[in-house]
């Protein structure tokens, strides 16, 4: 989590940064619902928006919430992660492919930030469809953040 470990609900600003009400009530709904899903973390959780929103911030906020609470987390920026899976095909890794890809398939809540903003080859796009698909048929707690429009998503993503 690095510099996020200290992220919480309490230094939230609940109605977020922005002047307008519109934002505000969107802000204060992602917020609430947050706080709902980090108390019971089933299921999945998507926070969709510009950047600079708040949405890593409360991804963050529900990472420490549900550690404070005992339960693992991995919280992955998804253009870092993929330098790792890379990373792992070179012969002085320390960890294997398959360790570390399914540390990140089978962890019992994955907060993937900033999904979208890698670049789209078409391995990356099969690895994140793999490690998606896996957790939704396994009913696995998922966060996401992202910031690109729906409809420029892959199309396996949208649903």
């Amino acid at each position: 989590m690095g510099p996020l470990i200290n992220v919480d609900f309490r230094d939230t600003i609940v109605e977020g940064r922005h002047a307008n009400a519109e934002s505000k009530l969107k802000f204060q709904f992602a917020y609430d619902r947050a706080v709902e899903f980090a108390d019971n973390p089933h299921g999945w959780f998507v926070l969709s928006g510009a950047s600079g929103l708040g949405k890593t911030h409360l991804a963050a906020a529900i990472a420490n919430r549900v550690i404070g609470n005992g339960s693992p987390v991995l919280f992955v920026f998804v253009p870092d992660l993929l330098d790792h899976l890379r990373r792992t095909y070179t012969p002085d890794t320390d960890i294997s492919y398959d360790q570390l890809f399914y540390q990140v398939r089978d962890a019992p809540l994955l907060i993937l930030d900033d999904l979208g903003g890698h670049t789209a080859t078409p391995w990356a796009q099969e690895k994140l469809y793999q490690i998606l698909n896996y957790r939704y048929a396994a009913r696995l707690a998922t966060v996401i953040t992202h910031s690109i429009d729906l409809q420029e998503m892959d199309y396996r993503w949208q649903t």
